[in-house]
């Protein structure tokens, strides 16, 4: 019989705020971080050039937040671990998890992330290019490498247990969930600090991110007619899960069940998503979860905002949830804090497993009247719900989708 595995903690950064509290005051009203700000000073980098609506984190705030930390063993923090570091505080700390013995041995951390310190990258860059010094900051591997979050997490609790990256693009943090899920339920560990950070507000990424031809030039409009694409974020989203049987013999506060993960890969295009790969996925998670698609749930999809994804994300919910859909409630959070890419599934996870626990499912932002390809039953404002299921989906360049089903506490 396989172990179940409940949420205790959660903590997040992003362009609403730094900390759940925060986040979820202003998603509740509809409140949205996206805004146009040239030269915002939101990461170190040396000149932000950046012209264009984004959802900026307040650096200073993390800082505050981490100021009684000793984090001098670390070296250099780009955003990356900065944002990651805040959100896991929050969510150990809340987890009542701190200084816990588990925490030494029988503790995974795993962390999602889709490109790395690109500020430090930046920095170097301008260094090497722009400024011609032949050198860069000795500490700027050891702090742009992907798995720097992951390291330093262990560093600031002590975790001697299995601790790695995760890379799927846009999906990182729903493996690192769904991964993390499976090692408790097998017995490898006991409880496990998952989630995803994500720094890409700099020249660089902003500059490729435009090459591509998916951004925004004024909002993210999830779903609606007129939709012109994503807008960036950034930001970090971690969960404490434990063993039930753990999580009792503490006598901790049990938030939520992470029940299903479904994860597959298109194998067909690296940048067009596929009806069948995502439809798997999300069947996949309810047979594992044991959930019945008709069972009405709050749908927390990946919502970018683009022209080509949301029609595909629309059909495949259509085909798998058929006649039942009206009974669910769809919410997509993106419009209210952008693209966190590799951060986005867990911070996205912890915002609707808080809507099951606040009974009110947040408003998608920006909606400007209905695309026939994307019918589905947008809550286009707060809207009070009583399901006890959440369905979230993220799916990722390459073609890799993972989706997350997880309960409402009885």
């Amino acid at each position: 019989m396989r172990r179940k595995v409940v949420l205790t903690g959660y903590g997040c950064v992003s362009g609403l705020g730094v900390g759940l509290a925060a986040t979820w005051r202003r998603m509740a009203i509809g409140e949205g971080a996206i805004r146009r700000l040239a030269d915002e000073p939101a990461t170190e980098a040396p000149a932000r050039r950046i012209d264009g609506p984004a959802a900026w984190v307040d650096v200073d705030a993390c800082r505050k937040a981490l100021a009684a930390e000793d984090l001098r063993p670390m070296g250099q923090l780009d955003p990356l671990s900065l944002y990651a570091l805040t959100a896991a505080l929050e969510a150990v700390e809340a987890a009542g998890l701190r200084g816990h013995a588990s925490l030494a041995r029988r503790t995974a951390i795993l962390v999602g992330c889709g490109s790395g310190g690109n500020a430090t990258i930046d920095q170097a860059f301008e260094r090497l290019y722009a400024r011609r010094l032949g050198k860069v900051h000795p500490q700027t591997i050891p702090a742009s490498m992907m798995s720097a979050p992951a390291s330093h997490l262990a560093m600031l609790f002590g975790s001697h247990g299995p601790t790695f990256a995760i890379s799927s693009a846009c999906a990182s943090s729903a493996h690192a969930l769904g991964e993390a899920m499976h090692m408790i339920r097998a017995g490898r560990v006991d409880v496990a600090l998952a989630g995803g950070s994500e720094a890409c507000l700099t020249p660089g990424s902003w500059v490729a991110w435009n090459s591509v031809g998916v951004m925004a030039d004024d909002t993210c409009r999830p779903f609606s007619r007129d939709r012109r694409g994503m807008v960036l974020g950034e930001g970090a989203a971690m969960v404490v899960l434990e063993s039930e049987e753990h999580a009792k013999a503490r006598g901790a506060r049990v938030l939520g069940e992470l029940a299903g993960y479904g994860s597959t890969s298109d194998a067909a295009d690296m940048t067009a998503p596929d009806l069948n790969g995502i439809e798997a996925a999300i069947r996949m998670a309810h047979e594992d979860a044991g959930i019945a698609p008709e069972e009405p749930a709050l749908v927390s999809t990946h919502g970018t905002g683009t022209r080509l994804n949301d029609p595909v994300e629309a059909a495949a919910l259509q085909a798998v949830y058929g006649s039942a859909l009206p009974r669910h409630t769809v919410i997509a959070t993106k419009s209210a804090h952008g693209h966190l890419i590799g951060a986005t599934a867990a911070m996205e996870f912890v915002i609707g497993m808080e809507a099951l626990a606040r009974g009110l499912a947040p408003p998608v932002l920006g909606y400007l009247g209905t695309d026939p390809q994307c019918d589905l039953p947008l809550a286009l404002a707060p809207t009070p719900i009583d399901n006890g299921v959440l369905v979230s989906n993220s799916f990722a360049f390459g073609g890799l989708n993972a989706v997350l089903v997880g309960r409402r506490s009885a």
